[in-house]
């Protein structure tokens, strides 16, 4: 089942879709067993759709394997109030943690097992808000950002960014980007915080990207083996686009992206028994 849901953060509304997890009589334990919490965070001028309905996809497939997921447009994005490009970072941050504390205000969800899947931008702020927020117990990136500025500016071009700081704001696709937007880009630096996370981590990355390039994932994967705890798994999709736009390789993203989640679920649920 899946209901479209309005999440109230300070004056705004952000549009979202919970998809609940369809529990097969006797899969996973007992009736009315507590479901592992996946929320989606999309990247640049984006929606929770996705681009080919990717968010979409993904979202059903997991519920189908019993997760409770949340997919969202933040703020000025999609259906949601609010102006994009106002603020920056530090607002899709206290929004994806005002979406947390909405998920986890669900019934039968288990605060033990939260990830954050985050894709292009919203790798880079599914890791700080991991970074910030305990909750969060694993990250899924997808071509994740590593370098805000550098990597918005290549997309947007760098005569946007030169309008907006001329002018006191720019256009790039219909959407107005505010000076204090680009600052915001260059405050974070996700490499250099990625470390502070101690959960595990899966990193996904096409070697087609051309928006994003596929070096990042071996850059981020470095950075998390040089933690003191947690682990980190790489699954690189060869001839990937940034958007997994194939059929095929869509189709071996979220596959992928099952089957780890799924191995999160087990080795949790171990736990569990062992302290037991």
């Amino acid at each position: 089942m899946e209901r479209q849901i309005m999440i109230r953060h300070g004056q705004e509304e952000l549009t979202a879709s919970l998809h609940y997890p369809v529990q097969a009589e006797g899969k996973n334990g007992r009736c009315g067993e507590r479901a592992p919490l996946v929320v989606i965070c999309h990247g640049f001028v984006g929606s929770r759709v996705g681009v080919d309905r990717l968010f979409v996809k993904t979202a059903r497939e997991l519920a189908g394997e019993g997760y409770m997921v949340l997919r969202f447009d933040y703020a000025g994005c999609g259906e949601s109030s609010g102006h994009y490009g106002k603020e920056g970072l530090e607002s899709m941050i206290a929004q994806t943690r005002t979406v947390l504390d909405y998920a986890l205000d669900c019934g039968n969800v288990d605060p033990s097992q939260v990830t954050l899947i985050g894709h292009s931008l919203g790798g880079a702020v599914a890791i700080l808000t991991a970074v910030r927020d305990r909750r969060v117990k694993n990250l899924i990136l997808w071509s994740a950002v590593g370098y805000p500025l550098n990597d918005i500016l290549k997309i947007t071009g760098r005569e946007v960014y030169d309008h907006a700081v001329k002018t006191g704001s720019s256009d790039y696709l219909g959407f107005d980007f505010t000076p204090a937007f680009f600052d915001s880009l260059g405050t974070y630096q996700p490499f250099q915080e990625a470390i502070k996370f101690n959960g595990n981590v899966l990193v996904v990355h096409g070697t087609s990207d051309d928006t994003i390039p596929v070096d990042y994932a071996f850059l981020y994967q470095k950075v998390f083996w040089m933690r003191s705890e947690g682990r980190c798994d790489k699954e690189i999709i060869f001839q990937g686009n940034h958007t997994y736009s194939s059929g095929s390789h869509c189709g071996q993203l979220i596959h992928r992206t099952k089957d780890w989640l799924n191995e999160q679920k087990t080795l949790q649920q171990d736990w569990q028994h062992w302290m037991i």
